[in-house]
């Protein structure tokens, strides 16, 4: 793992507001103890977010969610304040931003993305899931923004 990104997530874990106060409670032992255990979390989410092929970061009004298959990690901030998505993103995972989509009625009727990278077969009912590259082509026809396309390349 980059030293960067080590450094983001140390920074990001020892700025909570708990471990800060176990820091000025005096009890160092206990904050840095917690604070290793929530580093190493988090770069067990990132090679999740790397190797799931469904592994995706939506950002909208409501908050930023890193999907990975059957956890999903969120925040109520924008991804600009979620150091944890932003360094996903960075890494290569595929970013959808749905803060430009105007139709929220018609965004919140598509699919889930399937959770373990298979395909429903019947993609019709309230718990239909597609993949996540039919997911993408969906939300952009909406006026989502995308980063990390997962999906080919069209020659034209």
């Amino acid at each position: 793992m980059q030293t960067g990104v080590l450094r983001v997530l140390r920074a990001t874990a020892a700025s909570w507001w708990r471990h800060r106060e176990l820091r000025r409670a005096g009890q160092t032992g206990l904050a840095r103890k917690l604070e290793r255990k929530a580093v190493l979390r988090d770069l067990g989410y990132l090679r999740q977010a790397a190797s799931l092929p469904n592994a995706h970061v939506i950002c909208g009004e409501g908050g930023t969610f890193l999907h990975l298959g059957w956890t999903t990690v969120s925040t109520f901030a924008p991804i600009e304040r979620f150091p944890l998505a932003a360094l996903a993103v960075a890494r290569g995972t595929p970013f959808i931003d749905i803060r430009p989509v105007a139709d929220g009625i018609a965004f919140a009727n598509l699919p889930r993305v399937t959770r373990d990278g298979s395909v429903d077969p019947d993609p019709c009912g309230s718990g239909r899931s597609v993949s996540l590259t039919t997911y993408i082509d969906m939300v952009e026809a909406l006026g989502a923004r995308i980063a990390n396309d997962p999906r080919p390349r069209q020659s034209t």
